[in-house]
């Protein structure tokens, strides 16, 4: 499955720290777009990942999946219907749980301006988001799996970081 199969509206979504964000913007270089990150869009800018009121929210979404290009990285689930209705292809990032917790260590400590991050924000180690990632992840990458065999769009599933390469090389994708 190749980036044109996908289409021009592709869907990204994954545990945290799996690599959507990266990804997402890998692909908006390659088709001249804008990358999408939900988490920008859910959370106030110079914050410590403080979240907008929901209608603020909800209204960002919407704006940003009306247009008829877009690459678009993030879970929330709630809003996923109205994405899937617009999307053209659907990427599921599912990277072993040890990448996704050393993927936010280093993310927390080593990269200032990495793809993703809140304008003004600071990444920090959080417990709560560690125990996230090591236990809640779990139960979301099962139901992520069974989502994804029911979407009947283009889609690709990527389970290792030697797929995620695979894909990035298959599509002349750099990080």
């Amino acid at each position: 499955m190749t980036l044109d199969d996908l289409g021009a509206r592709i869907c990204i979504m994954g545990p945290s720290n799996s690599g959507k964000s990266t990804l997402a913007h890998a692909i908006a270089r390659v088709r001249e777009l804008e990358a999408v990150h939900l988490d920008q869009l859910h959370h106030l800018p110079h914050t410590d990942w403080s979240p907008r009121p929901t209608d603020e929210f909800v209204a960002l979404h919407d704006e940003a999946i009306a247009g008829s290009w877009w690459i678009i990285e993030g879970n929330y689930s709630r809003l996923l219907a109205q994405r899937l209705e617009r999307a053209t292809g659907f990427i599921l990032l599912d990277v072993p749980t040890m990448v996704s917790l050393y993927r936010y260590l280093r993310r927390c400590w080593f990269e200032r301006d990495r793809r993703g991050a809140l304008d003004g924000g600071r990444d920090s180690v959080k417990w709560d988001m560690i125990r996230h990632i090591a236990i809640a992840t779990r139960s979301n990458r099962r139901r992520y799996r069974q989502m994804f065999v029911q979407i009947g769009l283009p889609k690709v599933q990527i389970n290792s970081m030697r797929a995620l390469a695979d894909f990035y090389r298959a599509n002349g994708l750099q990080r």
